[in-house]
């Protein structure tokens, strides 16, 4: 009995991962696509931060084009381990600006929801790429100047297998 619930729970344990990281990024989505004035506020600070006056509209949506590729991969079994290492990455970004710009870790003042649905988010991604890890060696084999440094790295491991 414990190893089928052990397999079931591997079996699923991917897809509850992959929901909540899409459920968070298309719902976030409505914010920064429409301009509304809270996502405007935010980015608008962070360009203003980086140097880049006047340039909040293109960070807003091209963040929210990032996350919704990421949501969409993480939900394509075959392209997941992209999907996971896209959504560690940009949210290990906006946790990054959450610490060290003037937004601060509760720019709404409510508690500082969106950090820590950041938080939630990054651990969902990183476990998520921990369960694909052998999809993502082999994706990472693959490219042209990642592939060797991972042959060194994992010589042998995880050949040809996708999936």
């Amino acid at each position: 009995m414990t190893r089928d619930l052990h397999h079931v729970v591997l079996r699923l344990l991917p897809w509850a991962l992959a929901l909540w990281i899409a459920y968070v990024f298309v719902w976030y989505l409505q914010y920064k696509f429409t301009g509304h004035e809270g996502s405007v506020w935010l980015f608008t600070v962070l360009t203003d931060w980086l140097g880049l006056h006047g340039h909040e509209k293109a960070m807003r949506i091209g963040t929210g084009a990032a996350e919704l590729l990421a949501a969409v991969l993480c939900l394509v079994p075959p392209l997941r381990a992209v999907g996971a290492a896209m959504t560690v990455g940009i949210m290990a970004g906006a946790i990054f600006f959450h610490l060290v710009t003037p937004l601060g870790i509760d720019p709404y003042g409510d508690g500082g929801v969106l950090f820590r649905e950041a938080c939630l988010t990054l651990v969902a991604g990183a476990v998520l790429l921990w369960l694909s890890r052998q999809q993502a060696l082999t994706i990472a084999r693959a490219l042209p100047v990642v592939g060797p440094l991972v042959e060194r790295l994992c010589p042998g491991r995880f050949a040809a297998r996708m999936g």
